[in-house]
């Protein structure tokens, strides 16, 4: 969904993407290494799963809970399976993202929605999704509650320290070409965040960043390390980093953030850093997500497209093809994020250029695998494809 080759040479997306991995696979170990060997994410998504469903119980909703991740086990397939096999009919998808994107809610979603299609039993499945939650009361009065509570370990909480918000970023193409709508409602988030906090009569200044960019394209700005860099230089000397866009601990906020973003910050002449933790299983967002999953429940199974214009607190709601109807004009064809060919040091130069160095790569790639030889194969690595 991130790196997409131009469509003479989308057979080679796959390949592209086992090499991507390759070359990456030391820096990510490293990265694990560095937290304990592992990420937490399946542990505190299991936990915070449970205790969901304990909260919907408690409402008088009894329910069954079930965990499907995009990228490692149990998969979302996995999930389905078992929610065949339970017998279940009746559905509500509540990805843990609290803002949408396409590059990840949309991508779960579209996932989902090819295999509704390709399943006799969950074509007739009843359901509805719940795209984003970033604006509900609850969600937003633990993420104030969290942050308050950092915030009164510093000396002088309420006066110098800066609040530091830093979002997952996403390619600009999205926002801009594509209609994502993850920019606005991240900006909406942290006004509404804001605003809860001026209510408690805590009016720190605050900026909001874009963390995670990888890839030759040109991504939502700014970026993290970059107004970090800034924030130093206008001596900002107290930072609080509010990982908004994550509810878990894992890798990009016990790495990038706890390690890579705080030693940048104090060599950059930041003397006091705090950092804000993922909401994990923390009361009032786990009794918020049951309050949103049971205000979902009575559009289970409508399937008119009225239901995205009912403007409720959860809404857009509806079927899963409905939702990315309204989010995803395109599908799974994003329009390429330039239509000019130029060279250079412009946006539409970087991006043409980082394309023919894909190619390239490309190209060392099955010059490697028809030949066996070359420095990937001199390296040890190629042969693992063996």
């Amino acid at each position: 969904d991130i790196i997409r080759l131009p469509r003479p040479f989308r057979f080679l997306q796959k390949p592209l993407a086992q090499f991507i991995s390759v070359v990456r696979s030391p820096k990510s170990k490293e990265g694990y290494a560095s937290i304990g060997g592992g990420s937490p994410l399946r542990r505190i998504t299991d936990a915070q799963a449970e205790a969901l469903r304990t909260s919907l119980c408690e409402k008088n909703v009894p329910a069954k809970v079930y965990v499907g991740m995009r990228y490692w086990h149990p998969f979302t397939e996995e999930a389905i399976e078992q929610i065949k096999v339970d017998g279940i009919t009746k559905l509500v998808v509540l990805p843990l993202y609290p803002q949408f994107s396409i590059s990840t809610s949309g991508s779960s979603l579209r996932l989902l929605e090819s295999i509704f299609r390709e399943d006799e039993y969950l074509v007739n499945m009843q359901h509805t999704v719940i795209p984003s939650w970033y604006q509900r009361e609850g969600y937003i009065k633990a993420m104030g509650d969290l942050i308050e509570k950092e915030l009164l370990k510093f000396d002088l909480p309420n006066e110098v320290v800066m609040i530091f918000f830093s979002a997952h970023g996403v390619p600009l193409a999205y926002v801009e070409e594509a209609g994502d709508p993850y920019k606005a409602e991240m900006e909406e988030c942290v006004d509404l965040i804001m605003e809860e906090l001026e209510n408690r009569k805590l009016n720190n200044r605050y900026t909001l960043a874009y963390q995670s960019r990888v890839g030759p394209v040109e991504w939502l700005k700014p970026y993290t390390d970059e107004v970090i860099v800034d924030l130093g230089r206008k001596g900002i000397k107290s930072l609080l980093a509010v990982p908004i866009s994550f509810v878990s601990e894992h890798i990009e906020t016990l790495e990038e953030i706890d390690v890579e973003y705080k030693e940048l910050a104090l060599k950059s002449g930041i003397l006091n850093w705090g950092r804000v933790p993922a909401l994990g299983c923390e009361p009032t967002f786990i009794s918020d997500l049951a309050d949103a999953v049971i205000e979902s429940l009575p559009y289970v199974g409508a399937m008119a497209v009225s239901n995205l214009e009912a403007r409720q607190s959860l809404v857009p709601l509806g079927s899963v093809e409905e939702l990315l109807a309204a989010y995803d004009s395109q599908r799974r064809e994003l329009p390429p994020p330039v239509v000019v060919w130029e060279w250079g040091w412009t946006k539409s130069a970087e991006t043409w250029n980082g394309r023919a160095a894909m190619l390239a790569v490309l190209v060392l790639l099955l010059l490697e695998v028809t030949t066996g030889e070359g420095f990937l194969h001199q390296w040890g690595i190629l042969p693992l494809f063996r």
